[in-house]
C-alpha cells in the first residue's frame, strides 16, 4: 500500500472525500504496478493558494486545477540510484499533488460532471505527472490521457 500524506488547507474536504482520493490513487499506483514502498502527498487547497504556486513556479498569474511537483525527475547527466537489492529498500518519494477544490467545483460545472469525476480526474492527472508522464507533444499526450482515461474507466469513474 502507497503511503500517501493529505493536507487539506481550505478544512472542508471530508473524511468520506480524502478517502476516495486515496483509494483511487491506491488502484492507480497497483495499475502503475508501483512498489509498495512508495510515498507521496496531496494538498487540497483554494484558487488563491494554488495562484500563488503556478505565478511563483510555472510564471502563470492564474488559479489552475493541479499543480505536480515530481521528486524523482531525471537531469540529462542524473542517473537514477536503485536501493532495491538493499534489505530494507528506501521508500520511492514521488511528490506532491496540489489540487484546488475550488477549481475542480468551477470545472465540475463547466464540463457537465460530478465533482467526484473531477477531484479524481485531477488527482489522477497529478499522480501520471509525478511519476513521469506530461503532455507536451501530442504523442505523450495521447499516452497520458490514454492511460488517465484507462485508469478512470477501470475504476469506475467514467464522465
Amino acid at each position: 500500500m502507497m503511503d500517501i500524506t493529505f493536507i487539506d488547507e481550505t478544512k472542508a474536504v471530508s473524511t468520506e472525500k480524502i478517502n476516495e482520493i486515496d483509494e483511487l490513487l491506491q488502484f492507480a499506483a497497483d495499475y502503475l504496478q508501483l512498489p509498495e514502498e512508495t510515498e507521496m502527498s496531496v494538498t487540497f487547497m483554494d484558487n488563491a493558494a494554488i495562484q500563488e504556486i503556478n505565478r511563483e513556479y510555472r510564471g502563470k498569474d492564474a488559479p489552475t486545477d493541479v499543480i505536480s511537483f515530481a521528486l524523482e525527475e531525471e537531469g540529462e547527466d542524473e542517473i537514477p540510484v536503485i536501493f532495491e537489492e538493499m534489505e530494507n529498500p528506501l521508500p520511492r518519494v514521488l511528490g506532491d499533488i496540489m489540487i484546488s477544490t475550488e477549481r475542480a467545483k468551477e470545472q465540475a460545472k463547466e464540463y457537465g460532471h460530478s465533482y467526484d469525476r473531477e477531484i479524481g480526474f485531477l488527482a489522477v492527472h497529478g499522480f501520471l505527472h509525478i511519476n513521469g508522464y506530461d503532455h507536451m507533444t501530442p504523442e505523450d499526450e495521447e499516452e497520458m490521457f490514454g492511460l488517465q482515461k484507462e485508469i478512470l474507466d477501470a475504476y469506475g469513474l467514467k464522465r
